[in-house]
């Protein structure tokens, strides 16, 4: 229970990064809500839905060896709840620590 009422008090976008954080173990990890860009859509107009459209770019390990798709998908999958519950859009970018390393 004590989950339920902690995840009442954070916004949605302190629960992505504690979800992206925990499954994806990330080592670069930046979240941006970019709502207010999108207020007038169709699909948000009138919800009373706040948070519903992020940037998020990811660097993690887990994402070595795994297509651009399956990245994406382990994101998705972490933030299942999220996306059932009112977030509607995620641009990301997904990254190896290799692919962001200076050479």
């Amino acid at each position: 229970m004590a989950s339920r009422a902690s995840s009442a008090v954070l916004s949605r976008a302190g629960r992505m990064r504690s979800k992206l954080q925990s499954s994806l173990e990330a080592s670069v990890l930046e979240i941006e809500d970019v709502s207010h860009q999108h207020a007038g859509h169709a699909a948000v107009r009138g919800s009373g839905a706040a948070e519903t459209h992020f940037n998020v770019k990811i660097v993690s390990s887990k994402f070595e060896g795994r297509s651009l798709v399956s990245r994406h998908r382990l994101v998705y999958d972490a933030l299942a709840d999220e996306l059932r519950s009112g977030l509607h859009a995620l641009s990301i970018v997904a990254k190896t620590p290799r692919e962001v390393a200076p050479e």
